[in-house]
């Protein structure tokens, strides 16, 4: 058979068979790189750089972490969110790139230990010692989706660009001229000489008739309405209110102390300065003039091998000589030089953190706390579960079972939380959840069905669990006059007595306004200086209301405020400029934050330049991939 098929291998059947074979083979496995060539699959041009769909996708997930952990994961971002959490991710890329390309052109660099300097002084890289902890370093990186490679990559670009743009700011000074007029403007200050009418002053007038009270009444009916009352029923699944029912036992609490025994039981710490001489005389001299005064900064100009260990343990000290002689110390006194491996030390203890030795007995009842607590968080889990299914089911809420721990409360209450007799409405739990509650409340429509709702963690981060059912809606409606004459009455009064003093106060304004001298309008009252207000932090015995209206005024010029106790009428009697020279202290501050401002805005603006000129060009296409391909 094989024989006969060789046999036919060179015939012209057999040879177009092949070529038809392969040919179709071809088109079919290149297909899509032939209808691919010629297309941009790039997210951007920035100048003749091309952002390729990964590079954006890596900044886009970044961005779209860190506002899922601004909301504490608790919010699900829209398509909407998505889409303008990618044009930003797209934004910083562009910009980052187009300020890499001026920094490849001119040639800027970052040495290698310039880079592990940084690195090392980041915060968020240092352990419990104070210091660069490679742990620490992974886990941020792990947490941020990077790895070691990118980070340092992305790293020493950011540190050349920021070269370049500290040398923009560096050029920024503010002309004395507009630090002075800036100065002048912040710091001046106006006095005014003031007239005061309290509403206390004025004798209680006549009470009012019936036809006024009834006028009144009805011409300021919304503010004697009751409010929107909504009757409900509630249950609530929470564990400290489930915690209330649970018991940790002994052999538990046991337990969790064996099993979290490290942390009742840390070292002592201590934080010291030390020097390394390379024989005795060269300590003893140094111990020597350390006591005489000399302070820490002159101590490490003497000898170049200062160090400063802060909140060691002893096993973090690198000599054992050093190690031994350290928490052996007083505190706060240069200790006797020590010998080690590798010189002398001489040393001062500045700070010890005591060691920590808890006992069973000291945690029992915070360990009983949690255990009860960890019960109760996982109860809440479970029986969540049980009670959506049966509110889906359709299951009345005073039908859930008995024993699942629920709070049950109905009762009628305002979109404040007060019941129809003023109280508040008898909710348990933290205030946030019952915040939570009347807000679910008053968002619900009649006969919309019951669901369980997660409800805002507590201080404890416990999570709980509410669910509603609105049986009626009372809708707002006018108290009778009767039932509010009091009230009416004593608004009433209160508006004649304002009204009095209102008529007074514009009585001296127009006199005042008129040419006549404040103390000559003042209708009897002695006018009184007020203390000099500044522009933005007003003055004790001036009323807030009157600073903006007195920075308004021309000398001599009058206005009238009101406020929670009556009427004030003042004239602006005098400016007070402020001297750049008497008060060469603030007048140096205001001219470092106009520098910074400059700065700023020129590393605004040439951040805008450097992105303009490379004519970045979006792939509108690609670019609406990111937010829809995750």
């Amino acid at each position: 058979m094989l024989a006969l098929f060789r046999r036919h291998l060179d015939s012209w059947i057999a040879k177009l068979f092949f070529a038809l074979l392969v040919g179709v083979f071809v088109l079919w496995g290149v297909g899509d790189v032939i209808r691919n060539v010629g297309v941009d699959t790039s997210v951007a041009t920035v100048g003749s750089v091309k952002l390729e769909l990964p590079e954006v996708q890596e900044a886009y997930r970044r961005q779209l972490a860190s506002v899922t952990r601004m909301f504490g994961g608790k919010v699900d971002p829209t398509p909407e969110m998505r889409k303008s959490i990618a044009g930003q991710a797209l934004e910083q890329v562009i910009t980052q790139t187009a300020m890499q390309i001026a920094v490849d052109k001119l040639g800027l660099a970052v040495p290698d230990e310039a880079l592990r300097q940084a690195i090392y002084a980041m915060p968020a890289f240092r352990g419990t010692a104070g210091q660069f902890d490679k742990n620490a370093f992974i886990a941020v990186l792990r947490n941020n989706n990077l790895t070691e490679a990118r980070f340092l990559a992305l790293m020493k670009s950011d540190l050349a660009q920021r070269q370049l743009l500290d040398q923009a700011r560096a050029g920024a000074s503010t002309p004395d001229v507009l630090a002075r007029e800036v100065f002048a403007f912040q710091q001046e200050k106006r006095v005014a000489e003031a007239v005061d009418l309290p509403f206390a002053a004025v004798p209680a007038p006549e009470a009012p008739n019936d036809a006024q009270m009834q006028r009144w009444y009805d011409n300021h009916i919304a503010q004697y309405s009751r409010p929107e009352y909504r009757r409900i029923k509630l249950v609530i699944l929470d564990p400290e209110i489930i915690g209330r029912d649970l018991a940790a036992s002994e052999e538990d609490i046991a337990s969790a102390y064996a099993q979290n025994a490290a942390a009742f039981r840390q070292p002592e710490r201590r934080s010291l300065q030390a020097l390394l001489a390379t024989d005795e005389a060269d300590a003893r001299r140094l111990a020597a003039m350390w006591n005489d005064g000399a302070d820490w900064a002159a101590m490490q100009k003497e000898n170049t091998s200062a160090v400063e260990l802060p909140n060691a343990t002893i096993e973090a000290i690198p000599s054992p000589e050093l190690a031994t002689a350290a928490f052996a110390a007083v505190p706060g006194v240069v200790a006797p030089p020590v010998k080690g491996e590798f010189g002398w030390h001489v040393f001062k203890v500045t700070a010890i953190t005591p060691g920590l030795a808890k006992t069973l007995a000291d945690v029992h009842d915070l360990l009983r706390s949690r255990i009860v607590a960890d019960k109760a968080a996982d109860l809440v889990f479970e029986r969540s579960a049980k009670i959506e299914d049966l509110l889906a089911g359709g299951t009345p809420l005073d039908e859930l079972p008995a024993d699942f721990g629920l709070a049950a409360v109905s009762g009628t209450l305002d979109a404040t939380g007060l019941t129809q007799d003023g109280a508040a409405a008898p909710i348990p739990g933290a205030d946030a959840m019952r915040q939570a509650i009347i807000a679910a409340a008053f968002a619900m429509k009649k006969d919309q069905p019951p669901h369980l709702t997660e409800a805002p963690r507590g201080a404890d981060g416990g999570q709980g669990y509410f669910a509603i059912a609105l049986d009626d809606i009372i809708p707002p409606a006018p108290k009778p006059l009767a039932d509010v004459a009091d009230t009416v009455r004593a608004d009433w009064t209160r508006d004649a007595v304002r009204h009095i003093q209102e008529t007074a106060a514009a009585t001296i304004l127009a006199a005042v306004k008129s040419g006549k001298p404040l103390a000559d309008a003042a209708l009897g009252l002695t006018p009184h200086r007020l203390p000099p207000a500044g522009r933005a932090t007003g003055a004790d015995g001036v009323p807030p209301q009157l600073v903006s209206p007195l920075f308004r005024l021309k000398p001599g010029e009058p206005t009238m405020i009101e406020t929670l106790d009556g009427f004030t009428v003042a004239v602006l009697a005098e400016i007070v400029t402020p001297d750049a020279l008497t008060a060469a202290t603030d007048y140096g501050k205001t001219r470092d934050q106009l520098t910074e401002a400059v700065a700023g805005d020129i590393q605004a603006l040439l951040t805008i330049a450097l992105r303009k000129r490379t004519e970045p060009k979006i792939n509108t296409a690609v670019f609406n991939s990111i937010a829809q391909s995750e």
